[in-house]
């Protein structure tokens, strides 16, 4: 009987790669099939003990076709929509891996990074990593996002304003105020001023102050004009330090190189960009 639910379950899955899907939830599987929870769960943990079959979180399932095998799963592009929509929870794919899709190709990015509206756990998903960023408010900056096609549908990603405005909200998450230098230099003139103009209103001042900086200082003076000018709608400037997390440290004492009175940027240190 067992053997039979396995060989259900195996056919089941054989017939969704055949018509292009590759993800299922266990009630439909449950329901196709005409068996109970507890015979699904034996069945599906013996084709996840075959590598057959991946479990990024509890009742959604990913076939792992037989080239993905050696990975322990397919790319998490093929199913983090449907895996986001599964679970309900309004999301991007940004900060380094959207600024890779987006063309800033200096270094390969070792997380899959995505942008939710809830506090979520990163996930091992073979040899992938999929690691979450908590953004409270999303609709807002909804606008700033895009569909790309992957190859087995579709995903949400942020577009180069956004994504640029992102790597200094999340200085952790990006490698350091010299990886995003970095990042940046490519990414620049990909940028939409209007759109960055727009996106900058709903950010907090200093991301904005210091990603105006950055992109002047990387040669991007031409995508900053609506930043500005949206920038300084909102009143006076606070001087802000570009990079927080060096001032952090106990044995930084560096005095400032500059002072951009432009964006109101101290600079302690000025950022070098891999060439």
């Amino acid at each position: 009987m067992v053997h039979d639910r396995r060989s259900a379950l195996s056919g089941y899955v054989s017939g969704l790669l055949s018509a292009g899907r590759s993800v299922f939830t266990a009630e439909e599987a449950e329901e196709v099939l005409g068996v109970g929870r507890g015979a699904f769960l034996d069945a599906a943990e013996r084709l996840q003990r075959r590598e057959a079959l991946l479990s990024p979180r509890r009742g959604f399932y990913v076939v792992v076709p037989p080239q993905y095998g050696s990975w322990g799963g397919p790319p998490p592009s093929w199913y983090i929509d449907a895996l986001m929509h599964h679970q309900g929870h309004a999301y991007y794919v940004g900060l380094l891996k959207a600024a890779e899709l987006q063309g800033a190709t200096h270094q390969a990015v070792m997380e899959f990074q995505v942008v939710s509206d809830k506090r979520l756990p990163k996930i091992r998903a073979g040899r992938n990593l999929i690691v979450f960023y908590f953004r409270k408010n999303m609709e807002p900056v909804m606008a700033g996002t895009e569909r790309r096609k992957t190859d087995t549908g579709t995903m949400r990603i942020s577009s180069a304003a956004l994504t640029a405005l992102d790597l200094l909200r999340y200085p952790r998450a990006s490698g350091g105020i010299d990886n995003v230098a970095t990042v940046l230099s490519d990414l620049g003139q990909t940028i939409d001023p209007e759109q960055l103009g727009t996106l900058s209103a709903l950010m907090e001042r200093p991301v904005v102050q210091r990603l105006g900086h950055l992109l002047e200082h990387l040669g991007h003076d031409a995508r900053t004009g609506p930043m500005l000018e949206s920038l300084r709608a909102r009143g006076s400037l606070p001087w802000t330090e570009l990079d927080r997390q060096e001032v952090r440290e106990p044995d930084f004492e560096l005095e400032p190189q500059r002072r951009d009175s432009r964006w109101r940027v101290i600079v302690r240190r000025v950022p070098e960009p891999d060439q």
